[in-house]
């Protein structure tokens, strides 16, 4: 089973981003995309959050290293 992550649970997580930022990201392909509950509650799939995640630190690393 899905184990799903609230706007708050990704600031918990240090996404410290705009609602319309994350929108704008998500349309881009540069955020994984959102899950509705209800029309006015949404929530991401953790796993995709982690992946996101370690790929932002990941390509981090790499241009660091040059």
């Amino acid at each position: 089973m899905d184990v799903l992550l609230t706007h708050a649970d990704l600031r918990e997580r240090g996404i410290k981003i705009s609602k319309s930022t994350l929108l704008r990201m998500e349309a881009q392909g540069r955020f994984p995309k959102r899950r509705y509950l209800t029309p006015r509650s949404v929530v991401w799939n953790r796993d995709e959050i982690d992946e996101f995640l370690s790929d932002l630190f990941t390509n981090d690393e790499d241009q660091e290293r040059g």
